[in-house]
């Protein structure tokens, strides 16, 4: 008798872990095990989507993840490869992404507008590819962003405006590309605290909106551009601005009388053209780390304090009559 329950309690186990696997398999919710095969096909097959087996659960594939009690597919997050296609179309079928990233895997061609239908989509991340065509304005509508990272692409054409109707957006990075057109006046309507904003590298004309000088970056990169004009408004000490890179563009502003705020530590201004004299309130920053204000027409004696006398003299030369440690003696 003892032996026919020992039997018995054996084949019930295995049949728990039968049935308990079984429904394992299952987790994987059908029309993302769709969409995935889709990407897959669409994307040659390729050797880092080995793992994507038909006969397995979805869940338990590279580069996705699935929530742990809707069983959705929240994350979609390429490792670097070389596929040399473009996007899935189907990957806008995966409408419980949360984060999407393409990094550092050549993808071509234009952005699908698939993407428009992801309205849970928090972080994008569409870096270092072969992207062409515009900025797609469509990405306005998903409005949980909170990153957009589209750098080190060839997206041509002008900025949406539109970019800045999302509300929860805290990092838009545009930088590296082949951008034309000037910076939306919209862009002050940015609110997230902590926002940092690039755009360098592209050939971006025209002043930067005054509006602008409402907004409160912690970042800002809009370095070899072709932009001009004042952007003195950027400051203040009610700024919480912490790095700002303007250099390598046609800038034209008295620079004597710049307010700085205490969380300023990066600060390039190279290659514009800046007149006047350095600020004094520059020489009260001991938390400086870094400054060029090199090639500008600067003139005066660089105050002493601060982090001033510290940087090397290439941070001031080719300026008009910039004088003082550590560049020569004023005459």
């Amino acid at each position: 008798m003892a032996t026919i329950c020992g039997h018995s309690l054996i084949l019930l186990l295995i049949l728990f872990f039968f049935f308990n696997s079984l429904a394992f398999s299952k987790k994987c919710h059908p029309n993302d095990k769709k969409a995935l095969l889709q990407i897959k096909k669409d994307l040659n097959s390729p050797y880092e989507l080995i793992s994507w087996n038909p006969t397995t659960d979805c869940c338990t594939w590279s580069m996705v993840d699935c929530d742990g009690k809707t069983n959705r597919i929240t994350r979609f997050d390429t490792s670097p490869a070389n596929f040399g296609l473009p996007i899935p179309a189907a990957i806008g079928d995966l409408k419980y992404l949360e984060n999407l990233a393409f990094h550092k895997v050549n993808v071509t061609g234009q952005i699908p507008e698939s993407i428009a239908k992801l309205t849970n989509l928090n972080f994008l991340d569409l870096r270092w590819n072969s992207l062409t065509g515009p900025v797609p304005s469509s990405l306005s509508k998903l409005k949980k962003l909170t990153y957009i990272g589209l750098s080190f692409n060839s997206f041509s054409g002008t900025i949406p405006a539109s970019l800045s109707q999302l509300p929860n957006l805290g990092g838009l990075r545009l930088d590296r590309n082949k951008l034309t057109g000037s910076i939306p006046e919209s862009f002050a309507d940015f609110r997230q605290q902590d926002f940092y904003l690039y755009l360098s590298h592209n050939q971006l004309t025209g002043n930067i909106p005054a509006r602008l000088g409402h907004a409160n970056f912690t970042w800002i990169d809009v370095s070899r551009n072709r932009l001009e004009g004042d952007i003195s408004f950027l400051f203040g000490k009610n700024k919480s601005l912490n790095t700002a890179d303007f250099s390598r563009n046609m800038f034209q502003f008295d620079f004597s009388e710049v307010k700085f705020p205490e969380s300023l530590r990066n600060l390039d201004l190279n290659h514009n053209r800046i007149t006047g004299r350095l600020p004094e309130g520059l020489a009260k920053m001991g938390d400086l780390i870094s400054l060029n204000v090199s090639y500008n027409r600067l003139c005066g004696k660089i105050p002493v304090g601060g982090s001033l006398q510290r940087f090397q003299t290439t941070s001031y030369f080719h300026n008009k009559c910039l004088c003082g440690a550590p560049l020569p003696k004023c005459k």
